[in-house]
């Protein structure tokens, strides 16, 4: 499986941002699709998760009610919707997968596969 993940940038607070991950491989075995996030001198954190097969989503608090998680099957590509976005949102994403969901799903180091990362930068 591999993933490609885009859509970082520049950004106002209380703006917007959509991130993309485009998944190739074996992408119908991969049950579990997350977002972590990397500020700088900060670990890698979680962000949100979708369960493919029920379509079931999970968020930080730190983001609930601002970011939103989708699938396109038809194009293998997940998504990141970033609202009303805030200075401490800013970080490098990163989306991940694995190919079955695992219910410590928070967990960094349960994840296989690993976008390359993208920044996005919200200004004050």
């Amino acid at each position: 499986v591999q993933l490609q993940a885009s859509g970082g940038g520049l950004v106002q607070a209380g703006g917007s941002l959509r991130l993309s991950c485009a998944v190739s491989g074996r992408t119908f075995r991969t049950d579990a699709m997350v977002w972590f996030r990397q500020a700088p001198g900060k670990e890698r954190e979680f962000v949100g998760a979708l369960r493919r097969p029920l379509r079931t989503t999970y968020y930080a608090d730190s983001v609930k009610g601002r970011f939103t998680i989708s699938r396109d099957n038809a194009k293998n590509t997940v998504y990141l919707q970033m609202n009303s976005l805030k200075p401490e949102d800013t970080a490098i994403y990163y989306c991940a997968a694995r190919i079955n969901w695992i219910t410590d799903y928070r967990n960094v180091q349960h994840y296989d596969y690993w976008g390359q990362g993208t920044l996005v930068t919200v200004s004050s």
